[in-house]
């Protein structure tokens, strides 16, 4: 099953939404709106540089976190029955409906990553100390001679 193409603007722009109506209540603390907002901001990034790797695994390892991120204020900061008003279950409803709509949202950046240029593994930035010189050759430079004869030459006899 093949999902259709969504934009990035689309994307953010619901959990825009979203977000703000989560926030409408006050009743989800402060954290919660700065964490959602500012991976939000770092998708605008990714959408302003279309080619940046950066911007993008940057908005999906925000938008993996949020996740995590509002199961914990979501859990810990739902008031009991006697206090929920409509407005506070309608701003409650519209926090769990983003967090249940984050992991498809993930879904469909790592395709835009992937599109982008992006690997199957997760690239941290480590390097290896040594270099694989097989593939690489110098074009500016001319090969520079063995410091030692080549073995598998004969050796001449003295005269």
């Amino acid at each position: 099953m093949e999902l259709p193409a969504v934009s990035l603007k689309a994307i953010i722009l619901v959990h825009w939404l979203l977000t703000v109506w989560g926030c409408m209540n006050y009743m989800l603390p402060v954290s919660y709106a700065w964490g959602n907002f500012s991976v939000l901001a770092v998708g605008i990034w990714a959408i302003v540089q279309r080619d940046s790797l950066d911007a993008i695994t940057m908005f999906l390892t925000g938008l993996l976190l949020t996740v995590l991120t509002d199961i914990i204020h979501i859990s810990i900061f739902y008031p009991s029955n006697d206090y929920l008003s409509d407005a506070k279950r309608f701003s409650v409803g519209m926090a769990i409906f983003s967090l249940l709509l984050k992991p498809v949202s993930c879904y469909l950046v790592y395709r835009m990553y992937r599109e982008r240029g992006g690997e199957y593994t997760l690239n941290i930035g480590v390097t290896s100390a040594g270099r694989d010189s097989s593939s690489y050759e110098p074009i500016d430079q001319p090969e520079a001679p063995p410091q030692w004869p080549s073995s598998s030459k004969a050796a001449q006899p003295p005269y």
